[in-house]
């Protein structure tokens, strides 16, 4: 009997039946959805996915997986396995490709990816419905964090300008083969239904990663060399925050307001 293939690129299999049920239990998948899973692994989430939604359309960067998958679900309707990057996908076009609007987005993410996946997920914003992703525990507590918290950063904010995260619960290792070194959680995404054009969503995020530029320094002096010190201390003052306020203290709102009055 020929053995499955070995993770090569960072995965971790969700093995455990009773995690794999309770997630599908916690998305928000309606019957007609079409669901885009990213990195299906062996295939596990993707049949308890497609028997909830109208479509699953499976991406596997992986050319041994994909076809073992390719294989697996050559007779079953409502799946189709591609094989393919994420980073490389464009959503909008799978969405058109099944007319459909809009997809819900599933994935147990590869750690080390885990960044790049969600900034390119997030630049499809107005082509995803919702997601659910399986993420490291430290990164599931950032992109739900508020302000204050020493979780809260540059990711924080980019996730919360298009979604409302949730931690829905936590993963222990043991359910993954193989076991990872830390904990992870599942974390849903209800998209926010107004989306910044293009332009001004590119000018406030790069606005944000200047506010968080050195993380030991106050949003005054991460913000002086761009836009005089002079300036900054004005527009703080003008809106009623403190010059030693650090980037970390601001919600997004806050954000984009002392971004319109520096412009």
């Amino acid at each position: 009997m020929p053995q499955p293939p070995r993770p090569k690129l960072g995965q971790h299999f969700l093995r455990d039946r009773r995690f794999q049920r309770r997630i599908v239990e916690s998305l928000a998948i309606q019957s007609n959805d079409l669901v885009c899973e990213i990195g299906p692994g062996r295939g596990a989430m993707t049949e308890l996915l497609a028997a909830r939604a109208q479509q699953v359309v499976a991406i596997e960067v992986d050319r041994e997986l994909a076809r073992m998958l390719q294989q697996k679900f050559t007779n079953k309707l409502g799946i189709e396995v591609l094989e393919a990057d994420i980073l490389q996908s464009d959503l909008a076009t799978l969405c058109r490709r099944y007319q459909h609007e809009r997809c819900f987005v599933f994935g147990n993410l590869p750690y080390y990816i885990t960044s790049p996946i969600l900034h390119h997920l997030l630049d499809f914003a107005g082509s995803i419905s919702g997601m659910g992703l399986v993420v490291q525990r430290e990164v599931a507590d950032r992109l739900s964090a508020s302000p204050g918290s020493r979780h809260y950063g540059y990711l924080t904010v980019l996730t919360q300008l298009h979604t409302n995260p949730r931690i829905e619960f936590g993963i222990p290792p043991g359910a993954f083969s193989p076991p990872p070194k830390v904990d992870s959680a599942l974390v849903t995404f209800q998209m926010k239904g107004i989306q910044l054009p293009a332009e001004q969503r590119k000018a406030l995020l790069e606005f944000v990663k200047l506010c968080f530029a050195h993380k030991r320094k106050n949003l005054l002096n991460n913000l002086a060399p761009f836009y005089s010190r002079q300036r900054v201390e004005t527009e703080l003052a003008g809106l009623k925050l403190p010059q030693s306020i650090r980037a970390e203290q601001l919600a997004l709102e806050q954000f984009e307001k002392l971004l319109a009055c520096l412009h």
